[in-house]
This record gives structure tokens, C-alpha cells and sequence, in this order.
């Protein structure tokens, strides 16, 4: 089986790399990359990436092209009949699965995030289209209970933001206002350096205005707060984007379902691969006419109708219509209770 699954990945992968470059060949050309930056920078890193997305469909065309074999050459039958139930049957094959799941999950947490970076980054200086920014300009930060952060405008690249205002308040009432042309994120002492600054003191009679050249502040925004995009999380690690979450919650920005949902479903991906190897064994060791043929298009139906309901689902989560966990598990869960009760009803 694990032959089968690696001859259908390589297949997949090789299709979409072909389709992929295809599509973006122009611009690749008009941004002036070399064949060696868009394969080095850009399809080698984007290979562990597509290798978690279609794993799952090349355990589920090995799975149903492996029992349906097996099923054809009525070898399922002689073990029913000597006395082995479909239960002990798939046990090698959940085995493998959980292999795969745990190997995928592992590779997910720490070596695809890496790699991600890398391809992102490339496509935002070759394939300027594809940018997934969710922050353009007038960005709301709440450092803070008693602080509120406005930028005009920040640029990711040079991790600077231009038209700052930062206003402390207490008991409702007013009690800093902070003007800067710019604010520059200085990485070695993890400080936002503020330019051109005025500041506002307000009192009971009045205010009393300072004026700054350049002022260093603390505060508790990074510049990934500043500059989030819809794949973020895919950049991170499982530790990394559990951190990334909890500073969307303290800056006080909109939107957190958003990441969360993809956390979510990364962590639950692996299991569709267990799911799917239950779905495929209790489909294909019933003996079907049309041979492999009808095992291998039941299998893209399934598979479509797998990945369609992810889709369908997901912005539900992201607009707070189902929680996050559940937006993204759900899937998964129905499916599973599909191959159960499939399993149940196959032929013993």
C-alpha cells in the first residue's frame, strides 16, 4: 500500500506543480524570476505543503485501488470464509494510517511552516496578485486595557507604520495622546521607535504639549499584529501559532476566527487520513461491477465531496456562526461516522 500511495502523490504533485506554472508562468516572467529561483525558492517549498493537502487523496486511491484488487480476485471472500471478519482485515491498514497521520502531523508542525515562509515570501515579491493581506490601512490596536493604537498605514516589508496615534485613557476620560509620523520596529530590542513625535499630557485644566525627535516605546503589538494575512498560520509552528492567537486577543484585533479555524484544521487534517482509509476499505471490499474503474471514481466523488464540505463549512467559523473547533472538525467527524456505518453494513 505505501508503494501505491507514494506512486499517487508523486503523480499529484507533478500535476499540480505542471498546472501551477502554467498559470503563473507570465507573471513569473514579467517580475523577472529565473527558473532556478521558481524552482529552488518557490516549487521546492511549496512540495511539503502540497504533500500534506493530497496525502490524504493518495491513501484513499491506494486504499480502494488495494482492497478493490483484492475484492476482484475474491481473496476477501476466501478470508470471510475462513473465519477473518473485515475488523481484523483492516487493522494493518488503520495501522498505517495512523503511521502516515502521525508522520503528516509531525512534518505540519515543524518543517512545513518553514517552507511556507519561504514560498509566501516569494510570492509576494513575484506574483503580487496573490497577496492575502486581511490589514491594509487604517489598522485598530488595543495594546492595552487603557491604550488604543491607530495606524494609517503599515508596510510589512520595512516593519514600519506611518500616521500613528496611540491614546491612553482612564475612567473613560483622556489622559495621553501620542502623535507620530512613523513608527519603526526595532528588532534588537524588541521596541517600536517613534519619529516626529507630540505628545499630549490632558488635565483637569488643560493639556501640556512635548515634542520628541525620536521616542523608543514598549508595547505589547508586534509587527505581525500590524501586518496579518490569511496565511499566517500555515507559517507557523503548532507553538508559534498558538502564541500568534493569544497576541490577536491581546492587540485587541478583529478577525480572530479567521486564524483560529485554520489552527483548528490544521491539527484535525491528519485525521481525514484515517478517515478516509475506513471510508475506502468499507467501500471497496464489497465485491462492485466495473471493476477498478468504479472504485477509482467513487473515490474523486468522495474525495470531492470530503474537500467541498471542508470549504462549505469553514466560513461558518470564520464569521462566528459555529465555533472555530467545531468549524473545523466537523468534517472530518461526519465523514468518520460515514466509514463507521459503511464498516457496520459491509458484508462480514
Amino acid at each position: 500500500m505505501l508503494g501505491i500511495t507514494l506512486f499517487v502523490l508523486v503523480m499529484l504533485i507533478f500535476i499540480f506543480i505542471m498546472v501551477d506554472f502554467s498559470e503563473n508562468s507570465d507573471d513569473f516572467a514579467d517580475q523577472g524570476a529565473t527558473m532556478v529561483e521558481i524552482f529552488n525558492r518557490y516549487y521546492l517549498n511549496y512540495v511539503p505543503e502540497m504533500t500534506r493537502l493530497v496525502l490524504p487523496v493518495a491513501v484513499f486511491v491506494a486504499c480502494l485501488f488495494l482492497t478493490g484488487q483484492l475484492s476482484d480476485r475474491l481473496e476477501i471472500t476466501a478470508l470471510k470464509a475462513a473465519g477473518v471478519s473485515l475488523y481484523r482485515l483492516i487493522v494493518p491498514y488503520m495501522i498505517f494510517a495512523i503511521l502516515t497521520a502521525a508522520s503528516i502531523s509531525l512534518l505540519d508542525a515543524y518543517v512545513i511552516p518553514k517552507s511556507n515562509a519561504e514560498r509566501i515570501a516569494f510570492e509576494e515579491e513575484y506574483l503580487q496578485d496573490k497577496s492575502e493581506n486581511i490589514d491594509r490601512s487604517d489598522i485598530y490596536r488595543q495594546p492595552s486595557p487603557n491604550t488604543k493604537l491607530q495606524v494609517n498605514y503599515f508596510d510589512k516589508t520595512k516593519q514600519i507604520a506611518y500616521r500613528v496615534r496611540l491614546i491612553e485613557f482612564e475612567d473613560r476620560q483622556i489622559t495621553k495622546s501620542t502623535t507620530a509620523n512613523r513608527m519603526k520596529w526595532i528588532d534588537s530590542t524588541q521596541t517600536w521607535r517613534f519619529e516626529n513625535v507630540t505628545e499630549q499630557f490632558f488635565t483637569e485644566t488643560g493639556f501640556i504639549e512635548k515634542e520628541y525627535r525620536e521616542k523608543d516605546t514598549v508595547l505589547s503589538i508586534f509587527p505581525r499584529d500590524l501586518a496579518r494575512t490569511t496565511s499566517d498560520i500555515y507559517q507557523l509552528t503548532y507553538e508559534e501559532a498558538v502564541d500568534y492567537i493569544e497576541s490577536i486577543e491581546r492587540s485587541g484585533a478583529g478577525g480572530i476566527e479567521i486564524p483560529q479555524v485554520q489552527f483548528y484544521g490544521r491539527l484535525a487534517y491528519p485525521f481525514s487520513i484515517i478517515v478516509v482509509i475506513i471510508v475506502g476499505f468499507a467501500f471497496a471490499s464489497v465485491r462492485r461491477r466495473g471493476g477498478k474503474g468504479a472504485y477509482l471514481a467513487a473515490g474523486l466523488t468522495i474525495s470531492f465531496l470530503y474537500l467541498a464540505f471542508m470549504k462549505i463549512i469553514e466560513p461558518f467559523g470564520y464569521y462566528g456562526t459555529l465555533s472555530p473547533a467545531v468549524a473545523a472538525t466537523l468534517p472530518h467527524i461526519f465523514f468518520f461516522v460515514v466509514g463507521l456505518i459503511l464498516l457496520f453494513q459491509a458484508k462480514k
